[in-house]
């Protein structure tokens, strides 16, 4: 829908299997012949850590008795998947116009199959240090993550989160200081955020919040009423729901456990242990242990379709 309204729709694709992933590839090529670009992840898979994977299960056990749940339920998977050769093959087959990507890029050669591909190649930066060793490393542009913007921050060069900025002080760093083009993140809401962004340099604004209740997302219902709920004007960087810090509305597990916790496994681990209390919460009609990621600026987040949405974006660009 906003391909085709004239945007660069992204298609999530960290948790798609190859199969999902080809599945959904397919509906895109049959319902739009304008650009859109896949998000894949490029991070490190850690190495399991059975004492703190037990840690983690000790301090949620309280919730299970809870939820009457046993830990037999939870799954052991990896989650998360970074990109590889399997997923490389996939853009080689459909090259798509645009492949995007969080936590840094993929091996040098994985990378050269994107590019070969046709595919302009985008990635995160919340420092201007990534920024530059985006550059440098073969990025074709540089999306300029705020502190602001919901979901997983695409930290990767530390794990120090007093490096992190807001937007508009990121911004015009990370232009100043990189000669490909740079897409601002984070906070974005509305037409007026656009032109600041573009006022500071940016190439474009990317806006992730503010669609997230169009009737075309599927974002579930618990996470819906969240977010047209005075609740979204509460956010905060957590690390309970995959082990990677990420921006989403307060809750009552964020509360209670507090948002950072040293007991949560390494991203993406976390997950496995809380999914099976999402999941029993969430069939109470309860949000108490979900992801509801938000950014810090929920004002534009309206129930309108997703074209609709984009113009409003674009009013008084040109």
């Amino acid at each position: 829908s906003v391909s085709n309204a004239g945007g660069l729709g992204s298609l999530p694709c960290a948790m798609l299997t190859a199969a999902a992933l080809r599945a959904e590839l397919e509906a895109l090529k049959a319902s739009t012949n304008r650009p859109f670009n896949l998000n894949f992840f490029a991070h490190t898979p850690p190495e399991p850590d059975t004492s703190a994977e037990k840690s983690w299960r000790a301090a949620l056990a309280p919730y299970y008795r809870e939820y009457g749940l046993d830990e037999g339920v939870i799954n052991n998977g990896p989650g998360r998947q970074p990109f590889n050769a399997e997923m490389a093959a996939i853009v080689e087959e459909f090259q798509p116009a645009v492949v995007s990507f969080h936590f840094g890029l993929p091996a040098p050669e994985l990378l050269q199959r994107v590019k070969a591909a046709g595919a302009t190649v985008l990635s995160s930066a919340t420092t201007v240090e990534e920024a530059l060793w985006l550059e440098s490393n073969g990025a074709d542009g540089i999306i300029a993550q705020g502190l602001e913007a919901g979901g997983h921050r695409g930290i990767f060069l530390t794990k120090d989160m007093s490096t992190q900025m807001g937007t508009f002080a990121l911004l015009p760093q990370v232009v100043t200081a990189v000669s490909v083009p740079v897409i601002a993140a984070g906070g974005i809401a509305d037409a007026r955020g656009v032109k600041a962004a573009l006022a500071l340099g940016a190439a474009a604004a990317q806006v992730g919040t503010a669609f997230m209740l169009c009737p075309e997302a599927t974002t579930r219902a618990v996470h819906r009423e969240a977010l047209k709920s005075d609740a979204a004007r509460h956010t905060a960087i957590t690390n309970l729901f995959s082990g990677g810090p990420a921006r989403g509305i307060m809750n009552r597990v964020m509360r209670e456990l507090g948002p950072i916790s040293a007991l949560a496994p390494a991203f993406p681990l976390a997950t496995n242990a809380i999914a099976p209390l999402r999941a029993a919460a969430e069939a109470q009609g309860s949000g108490d242990f979900s992801p509801l990621w938000c950014g810090q600026n929920a004002a534009g987040c309206t129930e309108v379709s997703a074209a609709e949405l984009l113009r409003n974006l674009a009013q008084g660009i040109n």
